[in-house]
C-alpha cells in the first residue's frame, strides 16, 4: 500500500511539473522575462518560443550578434531575447529594446544549438525550432540589410552620449568654416598577425589612409579627419598631420570603445580599414564609406591602395 502510495504521489509530482512547464514556456511563452515592455508584448503577440545567441566578441562583433538574432528571430516568426552580458555591454550606449532573459530561466530551457555561418543562408529562412540558441560569429550585412531602419533604430545612442559626441566635435572644429568631418577607424593590434598569418590578408597601411585622406582633401574645402584607432602610437607615426586637418581622438583602450565609436558615427563620412568596429561605424552613420578591401585576389600580402568610395547602399552590395 505504501509503495501504491509513493507511485502515485511521484506521478502527481511529475504531471504537476510538466504542467507548469507548459504553461510557461507554451501558454504564457517567454513574455515573464524581466524587461518585456508592454509594446513588445503587443508587437510580438503572434510570435513563439524563445531564441537567444550566445554574446562573444568586443562591440563590433556584438552588434552584428543582436543585429542577426533580431532579424532572424523576426524571419521566422519567433521572440528574440538577449542574454544579460549582451544586453549589459550594449544598453551602455544604444537603447536596445530585445527583453533580457533572466539565468534561471536560461538554464531551465533546452536549447537547440544552431551554428550560424558568416553570412545569410537559405537555410535560415526556415528555422522550425521553438527554443534556439545561435552560435559562431554573424557579421554580414545579409542577415538584415533588409531591415536597417529597424537595426538602426535598436542602435539609436543615448541622449548623452550623442550630446557629448557633438560637443566633442564642435570643440574640435573650433573657428573653422564649412567643417566636413571624415571619422577615421584603424584597426591594429591582434589584426596585425591574424590578417597575415590566418586570413592571407592584409590591413590599412600609411599610403592607403593617406590616398583615402587625400580623396576627401580634394572633394570638400574644409575636411578635419577624426582618427580612433586601438593603435594610436602607430596612428602618430604614419600618418600625415602637416596640414593641420588631423585630429587624434581617445586613448585606443578596448575595454571602453563607446565613445570613439559615437564619433564615428556622429561624422560625415567614414573612412575604414578592417573589422566590425569600422564595419559598423559606416553602417551607421550611412554616408560615403571608404572600405579597406582585405584580401587580395593574388593571396599575396602586398599593401593594397586601390578604393573607391561607397554610399551606404552600394557598401552593402560590395
Amino acid at each position: 500500500m505504501l509503495k501504491c502510495l509513493i507511485k502515485v504521489t511521484v506521478s502527481l509530482s511529475v504531471i504537476v511539473f510538466a504542467m507548469i512547464s507548459y504553461i510557461v514556456f507554451v501558454i504564457i511563452k517567454p513574455n515573464t522575462a524581466p524587461f518585456v515592455s508592454d509594446a513588445l508584448r503587443t508587437t510580438n503577440k503572434n510570435r513563439t518560443g524563445m531564441w537567444t545567441i550566445n554574446p562573444m566578441g568586443r562591440l563590433g562583433n556584438l552588434m552584428g550578434e543582436y543585429a542577426t538574432l533580431f532579424a532572424l528571430a523576426k524571419l521566422n516568426g519567433h521572440n528574440a531575447y538577449v542574454l544579460p552580458q549582451m544586453h549589459s555591454e550594449l544598453s551602455q550606449i544604444f537603447k536596445v529594446s530585445l527583453p533580457v532573459i533572466s539565468s534561471q530561466m536560461y538554464y531551465s530551457v533546452l536549447w537547440t544549438e544552431y551554428e550560424l555561418h558568416d553570412w545569410m543562408s537559405p537555410e535560415y529562412y526556415k528555422i522550425d525550432e521553438e527554443f534556439v540558441r545561435f552560435t559562431g560569429y554573424p557579421c554580414s550585412w545579409t542577415f538584415y540589410h533588409h531591415i536597417r531602419e529597424e537595426i538602426i533604430k535598436e542602435f539609436t545612442f543615448h541622449d548623452y552620449i550623442k550630446e557629448q559626441s557633438n560637443a566633442y566635435l564642435a570643440n574640435i572644429r573650433g573657428n573653422r568654416a564649412n567643417v566636413t568631418f571624415v571619422g577615421v577607424h584603424v584597426r591594429r593590434g591582434d589584426y596585425i598577425e591574424i590578417m597575415h598569418d590566418l586570413w592571407k590578408g592584409v590591413i590599412g597601411d600609411r599610403h592607403y589612409l593617406q590616398k583615402a585622406m587625400d580623396y576627401f582633401r580634394v572633394k570638400y574645402e574644409n575636411p578635419l579627419f577624426v582618427i580612433t584607432s586601438n593603435g594610436m602610437d602607430w596612428c602618430k607615426e604614419n600618418i600625415d598631420n602637416s596640414k593641420g586637418d588631423v585630429h587624434f581622438a581617445g586613448d585606443g583602450q578596448e575595454d571602453s570603445p563607446g565613445q570613439d565609436f559615437a564619433l564615428l558615427v556622429h561624422c560625415n563620412h567614414t573612412i575604414m580599414t578592417i573589422g566590425t568596429f569600422g564595419i559598423w561605424a559606416g553602417y551607421l552613420a550611412g554616408v560615403s564609406t571608404f572600405p579597406l578591401f582585405a584580401t587580395p585576389p593574388s593571396g599575396s600580402h602586398q599593401p593594397i591602395t586601390d578604393f573607391d568610395t561607397y554610399t551606404l547602399g552600394t557598401l552593402a552590395h560590395v
